[in-house]
């Protein structure tokens, strides 16, 4: 290994570059050489470039500009060119975040050139394996050298697994990221004033999993619930934009939901902090609306954060229309709120448990 590390870090979806933002600076803080490779997976300016300039993230070393397709499509021309930047840059260590094809390409590359790979946001499991993150979380686990968990069971689900070694509880680095950038949402955005909302009278919602886009009848009944539910903000994720517009066109959408394009990171903390409550599909919106104190309603029939739902703070509602209604009539504030996933110190967990593994 160089005397000076070398860190090739993958990334291609939102998620993705909010945690690099928290992680990046810290990796290069300790005067490694990080070399950053985005796989274009989200490539909207609204889903990639604003993030990268409004949260300090470092230009891309390359962008591989993957673009959109089938899940082996995609991950195969991200798997050609990555190998094609490892093979250039020859790093030391390969560092992938969370579960997307991006994360599954990057891992699978790294493990076949026999270069480590560290995982963050680890051990993370929904048990349902219809869902193509969970296939990817699996195998990215499977073949990493350090493994970053964001709670106990995460470590928990891995040693299920029979993975012990390099295996590591840290918290979560979008709790680092909410910490950092949370008080200049608030500064900054005018994101609520802008759409014409007060503070605590509205809902959030986003919508973007197959499961509930693809079906154009099942967004229509989901959307049907929501226009019930009074002023609501729905930034449509461009997977179901088109869909979106449909509906708009034949005036199935209620007057109270406000249809925006993608915002971000700064104006979607700033409304995710002041909501009512947060109606999503997302993963990490779940933890987010946690860390806020922020009702959350799913609308998943899982979730890898099993805290969120036994504290009482999460709902999972499926894509049921009805069961959707229930949760919101019968929304209330848990009356306690405990410590989850972390700090916001991971960041500095993470790079000093490198620094013990490369010296």
């Amino acid at each position: 290994m160089s005397s000076r590390l070398r860190i090739l870090t993958v990334v291609g979806a939102r998620p993705q570059f909010v945690k690099a933002a928290a992680l990046s600076s810290a990796l290069r803080e300790r005067d490694w050489d990080e070399y950053l490779v985005h796989t274009g997976q989200h490539y909207d300016d609204s889903m990639s470039e604003v993030f990268f300039s409004e949260l300090g993230i470092p230009d891309p070393d390359v962008n591989l500009g993957i673009g959109s397709g089938h899940h082996g499509e995609t991950t195969g021309r991200m798997m050609a060119g990555i190998e094609r930047e490892c093979l250039e840059d020859r790093p030391d260590l390969v560092l992938v975040y969370g579960d997307t094809n991006s994360t599954l390409a990057a891992a699978l590359v790294a493990s076949k050139l026999h270069i480590p790979i560290a995982h963050v946001e680890s051990g993370l499991r929904s048990f349902d394996r219809r869902m193509p993150e969970e296939v990817n979380r699996i195998l990215a686990d499977h073949v990493s050298s350090l493994l970053f968990c964001p709670s106990q069971s995460a470590v928990t689900n891995l040693k299920k697994e029979g993975v012990t070694e390099g295996v590591f509880e840290v918290g979560d680095i979008m709790r680092d990221a909410l910490c950092m950038f949370l008080q200049r949402a608030k500064e900054r955005s005018n994101a609520i004033e802008r759409f014409g909302l007060n503070p605590g009278e509205y809902a959030l919602l986003t919508i973007h999993r197959p499961s509930n886009t693809d079906d154009v009848e099942t967004l229509e009944e989901l959307l049907e619930a929501a226009g019930e539910m009074g002023p609501v903000l729905f930034p449509a994720h461009p997977r179901c934009s088109e869909s979106v517009r449909e509906l708009i066109s034949r005036n199935i959408l209620k007057d109270n939901i406000q249809v925006v394009e993608p915002l971000g990171y700064l104006d979607f903390l700033a409304a995710a902090s002041q909501a009512r409550f947060i109606a999503t599909d997302s993963g990490g919106l779940q933890k987010e609306a946690y860390w806020l104190k922020v009702p959350c309603i799913t609308l998943r029939e899982q979730t890898e954060w099993i805290e969120t739902v036994e504290t009482g703070w999460n709902r999972l509602v499926g894509n049921s229309a009805e069961a959707f209604r229930d949760a919101v009539c019968s929304l209330a504030l848990p009356k306690s709120h405990h410590e989850l996933y972390g700090d916001g110190k991971t960041a500095i967990r993470i790079c000093d448990i490198i620094s013990d593994w490369s010296g």
